[in-house]
This record gives structure tokens, C-alpha cells and sequence, in this order.
């Protein structure tokens, strides 16, 4: 039996979870660095500058995950 090829839908919304996290990181990070440069200077401002630079890396790793899992459940086959 010839097995059509379809969009796993359970799939795709996994990977555009992963594309809203990144997303919501994608604002939170950069706000984060803006606030961190701008107030006056203490010892909290580079533990947040910090944190905000790995929020900014976590969505990176969140999109490509994301973009990743998307593309499988277009043109995986499924194993059934």
C-alpha cells in the first residue's frame, strides 16, 4: 500500500512551540541587555547582562530546534 506524504500535525505543532519560545526569548534577551547598559552601574547589572546574553543564546538553540522539528513532520516518513 502506497503511503501518501503528509504533514504530521502533532509534529508540527511541537516545533511551533519551540518557535514561540524562541520568539518570547527573542524579546526578552535584547530587552534585558537594553536595561542592563542603561541604568547605573552595580554589581546586579552584569548578573543580568549575563543571564540576558544566555537567554539571547537559548533562542537561538530554540529556533534551529524548532525550524528542525517543523522540517521533520513535512518530509520525515513516518515509521508505522
Amino acid at each position: 500500500m502506497t503511503e501518501t506524504k503528509r504533514t504530521d500535525k502533532e509534529v508540527l505543532v511541537k516545533g511551533l512551540k519551540f518557535m514561540g519560545g524562541s520568539l518570547v526569548c527573542m524579546f526578552i534577551g535584547p530587552t534585558l541587555i537594553y536595561i542592563s547598559q542603561t541604568k547605573v552601574k552595580s554589581p546586579i547589572d552584569t548578573i543580568l547582562l549575563i543571564i540576558a546574553i544566555l537567554i539571547c543564546g537559548f533562542a537561538i538553540y530554540l529556533a534551529f530546534r524548532g525550524i528542525n522539528i517543523i522540517l521533520d513532520s513535512m518530509f520525515k516518513k513516518k515509521n508505522s
